[in-house]
């Protein structure tokens, strides 16, 4: 028989894609009786709970799960506290699922014994900003090499976009960190190999999302990934590799340089090779999409870089006076010290 699966979907005022989404886990070809939907809502003001109402009186595995906390992180254990899945697979609203989607999962976990395994995070255009910037996302120097943003890329890393975990994992390492605004993912992953297992990412598992649609939005975006970065090196202790704390080393570096007159003309030659190095990649990924996206992508990779750089220095500085983590994460069933032996 087929393992039983829990939907973990974290949602907040979604009246305009919440429907979509569960049209796309109700079309999976896994088993269907062996699905349970489970969307923990942030006391959404919207249409959310009433389509959520009408959309589980016509299909009982559709629940509802009430998230006063409103964070993401939060619902996401509520979820799978409430779970009845050997196997949680978390979702996010505003993504496209293949129709093999969950069925995938539950392979790799099987084929792989990962602890959590996960499918590239493709992003998908519908507006010409959406376009350069999923070419700037394409580039090594718009993502600092990460595997998971590469959808041929395939072997164990040290996190996937989403992610289906085996239950055990939250006996183990814990549930999300209830207060991680941003990160969350990142910061379980990364107590997960601690705790001795294993993260597979797999081309098999395909997932599209749909980036941000402006500057603006996008710069907000890095800032506060920049800050929810910050709190997991303070909370943690380390990353599992230095690419999260790039932006910061790069922004503080040129600003140390402008602080000190003496250093004037290295700040202005690292800048310059800043510029050219981001003006040649983004004439290198912008022309596949067409001329007229290269000054756009030219734009996209500072606002990453500086967005990100600032609000991982805001993070440090808020996190350092006031850490708010507990000290001991919240489990699920009994305590287990490691997920497999070291």
């Amino acid at each position: 028989m087929a393992p039983m699966v829990t939907i973990a979907m974290p949602a907040l005022n979604e009246e305009h894609y919440l429907e979509a989404c569960i049209a796309s886990v109700q079309a999976q070809d896994y088993p269907a009786d062996r699905i349970e939907i489970l969307v923990a809502d942030g006391r959404s003001t919207d249409r959310t709970r009433e389509i959520l109402a009408r959309l589980s009186a016509a299909d009982p595995r559709i629940k509802l799960i009430d998230n006063p906390d409103r964070l993401q992180a939060a619902g996401l254990g509520k979820m799978v506290k409430a779970a009845l899945g050997d196997i949680i697979v978390r979702m996010d609203v505003h993504c496209e699922y293949a129709p093999d989607y969950v069925r995938k999962c539950v392979e790799v976990l099987e084929k792989t014994g990962a602890d959590n395994v996960g499918g590239a995070q493709r992003a998908k255009a519908k507006t010409f900003f959406q376009k350069a910037l999923c070419a700037a996302l394409d580039s090594p120097m718009g993502v600092g090499g990460a595997r998971y943003r590469h959808p041929d890329a395939e072997g164990f890393v040290d996190t996937v976009f989403l992610g289906a975990f085996r239950r055990k994992v939250f006996e183990t390492v814990g549930l999300w960190d209830p207060r991680a605004i941003t990160n969350e993912d990142s910061e379980l992953n990364q107590r997960i190999l601690e705790a001795g297992g294993q993260i597979y990412l797999s081309r098999e598992i395909v997932v599209h999302y749909f980036p941000r649609d402006s500057l603006k939005s996008l710069a907000k975006q890095y800032y506060r990934y920049g800050r929810g970065r910050a709190r997991t090196l303070l909370k943690l202790g380390k990353f599992t590799n230095i690419r999260p704390a790039l932006p910061f080393l790069a922004v503080s570096g040129e600003a140390l340089m402008l602080a000190l007159p003496p250093l004037w003309p290295l700040a202005s030659a690292a800048l310059a090779t800043y510029v050219l190095a981001t003006g040649a990649e983004a004439v290198r990924v912008g022309s596949k999409v067409g001329v007229a996206a290269i000054p756009t992508v030219w734009s996209i990779f500072p606002v990453l870089h500086v967005s990100h750089g600032i609000g991982f220095a805001a993070g440090l500085w808020q996190y350092l006076r006031s850490p708010d983590w507990p000290d001991e994460p919240d489990r699920v069933g009994p305590k287990k010290v490691q997920l497999r032996a070291v």
